[in-house]
């Protein structure tokens, strides 16, 4: 796979629509050409103690932060520059356990009562355990795998880039 769209959300709290980060990492022709990432004011609004330890952000990060359909927005204009059709099936979205990712962002659009135009997703994890059959098969020990070191895991942006790390290697 050579033209993807590399994407991690982290979320504030258990519910799925909550979330509070978003880390893109374009790939067209094999190469990363632009990354996107932003903080999101989550739905709903607090945080759990949990997400809080796993990925370090609070309510203090994302206070002043826009709410997820201008982030959205933002993150298409700098998609859409490389892929204008993503929308369409141009190109997939890639996600480390795709379950989650492509789950937060069907569960943010329907709380904000946004049209969800069915998105096509590729798993780097699931795609992992075929090539990796035995072990862990966590992003950080994956991309190491493919010879990428995610020294900041969970940050949004880090971990699309791991995971556009993997998906060049494996997909």
């Amino acid at each position: 796979m050579r033209d993807f769209v590399a994407i991690d959300f982290e979320t504030a709290n258990g519910q799925r629509s909550s979330v509070c980060s978003v880390g893109i990492v374009i790939v067209k022709g094999g190469e990363i050409v632009d990354s996107f990432y932003s903080l999101i004011k989550p739905t709903p609004n607090y945080y759990s103690w949990l997400c809080r330890r796993v990925h370090g952000l609070g309510y203090r990060d994302t206070k002043d932060a826009d709410e997820f359909p201008e982030v959205w927005e933002q993150a298409m204009k700098c998609v859409k520059a490389y892929f204008p059709f993503i929308a369409d099936g141009e190109v997939p979205f890639v996600a480390h356990n795709k379950a989650f990712d492509e789950s937060c962002l069907k569960a943010v659009f329907r709380a904000y009562d946004i049209a969800y135009p069915d998105y096509e997703f590729e798993c780097t994890l699931l795609k992992s355990r075929k090539v990796w059959p035995e072990g862990h098969h966590n992003l950080d020990i994956i991309a190491g795998y493919c010879g990428y070191d995610l020294a900041n895991h969970h940050h949004a942006l880090a971990d699309a880039e791991a995971c556009a790390w993997i998906a060049r290697e494996i997909l």
